[in-house]
């Protein structure tokens, strides 16, 4: 079977981002951001996105593009004989998987709320207990979340049906081309509001004595995590794409460009959001309820609001479902190559299964919203808990020692993959930072997860 491959250079940056940009970075990142102080937590996530995140990121490409394969024969081909690395390639389509089983649920929301903006049913006089009622009878309603689920999963693996130059590369350039353009409107439209100076001074200015009170080490744990969590490591997710590329360019520069996209949406959703807030006299530190209860009662509030709530719920609908069509198709291709399957045959039974599979997370929130698992959460926070507490950390802690220690692939195996193209060379003197100070802290992340 031939492989398929990306079309151009600027087709695996753009879908290689689209995997990253993500619900992590439009819902998750303002509100972490707002719960803790704003600039020095700002300051901090793109000092660990640089030291921590583009270095895993060209482990995991580099592992992709040398073997050509997806994780578990990746692995297996690179590993030395005897050796069991390959099993964490199961563990990461595991992981692909359960994210998928909840990820496509919050993508339907988002989908839906655009919707709900776009025929007008938010009307303009509604306040913050309008709003939250309106969240609450969304998520008590199952056949409403199922209808908008199974639009999600339809039209992404229909998108991904088509292979990866009509499918996937060809959506993800439209896509991602609109996002980005919708963000910097929205972005301009926030600074304009009344209250835009000071949410942009809480948002980018660091204030260490507000930091100091919520205190600094909690800040700073929360930035790594975010840093971490916000370019989908350690699961696969970014191998496939690895093993797509051509090896034309180096991976170091490669990593800084998704890294630069990832950083510029996620930077660009708080510019949206928290002059939007503090010109509406918002807490800026609401939550994971920030996007769903806070500011659909912020837009329904200001001129137009009908209109900016709309295009700010398309940009959170392209943002989540780039992500999904990406995971997808690590699902697909895991499927092709293990079990000999055609694409279309693989698309069909993925398909049916995610969408089975993602009805636990829906039923949690209404016919089974007794049902407490780990810690007493519910079924969304338990699949999310697992993921990105677990696996994202566990994954990316695998991917490091696999290219770094003797017993793996190797260090010297590994920068010459990274290093090979035109482009930022990654020097060989961070041998040492890359083999004992970013597992440690990945280590931590770890610990304080769990």
């Amino acid at each position: 079977m031939k492989r398929e491959s990306f079309k151009s250079r600027i087709g695996f940056l753009l879908v290689s981002a689209g995997c990253a940009i993500g619900i992590g970075n439009v819902w998750r990142f303002p509100y972490v951001a707002g719960q803790n102080g704003g600039g020095v937590f700002v300051l901090f996530y793109l000092l660990f996105l640089l030291l921590m995140g583009a270095p895993v990121l060209t482990m995991e490409l580099a592992v992709g593009r040398a073997s050509r394969q997806s994780s578990v024969k990746g692995f297996k081909n690179l590993e030395k004989p005897g050796h069991k690395w390959h099993f964490h390639g199961w563990l990461g389509l595991a992981a692909c998987y359960l994210l998928m089983m909840y990820y496509t649920t919050v993508a339907g929301w988002m989908l839906s709320y655009f919707y709900k903006f776009a025929v007008g049913q938010f009307s303009s006089a509604m306040d913050n207990a309008a709003s939250n009622a309106a969240f609450g009878a969304m998520l008590s309603n199952p056949g409403e979340m199922i209808l908008w689920m199974v639009i999600v999963v339809v039209a992404g693996f229909l998108v991904c049906s088509a292979g990866i130059q009509n499918g996937l590369e060809r959506i993800s350039k439209w896509m991602m081309t609109s996002l980005l353009l919708l963000i910097v409107v929205l972005a301009i439209h926030s600074c304009t509001l009344s209250g835009a100076k000071e949410g942009l001074a809480f948002y980018l200015l660091p204030d260490f004595a507000r930091a100091s009170e919520l205190g600094i080490m909690n800040v700073l744990t929360a930035a790594m995590n975010q840093a971490f969590f916000t370019l989908s490591l350690g699961i696969g997710s970014m191998h496939i794409f690895g093993s797509y590329m051509t090896r034309d360019h180096t991976l170091g520069g490669e990593a800084v460009r998704i890294c630069g996209l990832d950083t510029f949406v996620a930077l660009m959703s708080g510019t949206i959001i928290f002059p939007a807030c503090f010109s509406f006299g918002v807490e800026p530190n609401a939550g994971p309820k920030l996007i769903f209860v806070t500011l659909p009662t912020v837009f329904s509030g200001m001129a137009g609001g009908r209109i900016w709530g709309t295009l700010f719920f398309l940009f959170m609908t392209f943002a989540s479902f780039t992500t999904v069509i990406a995971v997808f198709e690590n699902l697909i291709a895991g499927c092709m190559e293990n079990f000999g399957w055609e694409r279309k045959k693989s698309t069909v039974i993925n398909c049916i299964f995610i969408l089975i599979a993602s009805l636990p997370c829906i039923f949690g929130y209404n016919i089974w919203s007794d049902l407490k698992l780990i810690g007493g959460r519910d079924v969304l926070d338990t699949e999310d808990f697992l993921v990105s507490n677990l696996l994202l950390p566990l994954g990316s802690l695998i991917y490091l020692l696999f290219c770094t220690s003797k017993w793996g692939w190797g260090f010297d195996k590994y920068i010459e993959e990274a290093n090979c193209g035109t482009g930022l060379r990654i020097p060989r003197s961070f041998k040492f930072f890359f083999r004992y100070v970013i597992p440690v802290l990945v280590v931590i992340i770890l610990i304080q997860g769990l």
